[in-house]
């Protein structure tokens, strides 16, 4: 059973900066690309930040040269690290990788159960 737990969402003022992590736990053969969505209250999920198993990142336009993705390997663990928070940014936080367990080894999406983010004075 593989599963995704975040950490780190809480309150900041604008102008602030939040780390988010999201730890993968279980019997775990591989894990592809790591990535992170939102989605603010009476809106789309949307996709924030994704993290290649090379490494390669691409952002959503409107965090882009804020927001960092990065992982660890060793540890199946994604970041985001989030600066110069606006109010806009405000949202649950959701994790997603695509992993592949050792019951079965082929690749599946898991998503971990969210984390608030709330910018505001």
């Amino acid at each position: 059973q593989v599963q995704l737990v975040e950490s780190g969402g809480g309150l900041v003022q604008p102008g602030g900066s939040l780390t988010l992590s999201c730890a993968a736990s279980g019997t775990i053969f591989g894990i592809d690309a790591m990535a992170w969505y939102r989605q603010a209250l009476g809106k789309e999920r949307e996709l924030v930040a994704i993290i290649e198993s090379d490494s390669s990142t691409d952002y959503l336009d409107s965090v882009k040269g804020r927001f960092t993705i990065s992982r660890d390997n060793v540890k199946n663990t994604v970041y985001l690290q989030m600066n110069s928070l606006k109010p806009e940014d405000t949202a649950v936080y959701l994790c997603n990788a695509i992993v592949a367990p050792y019951t079965d080894m082929r690749y599946w999406p898991y998503w971990g159960q969210g984390t608030q983010v709330t910018v505001s004075a």
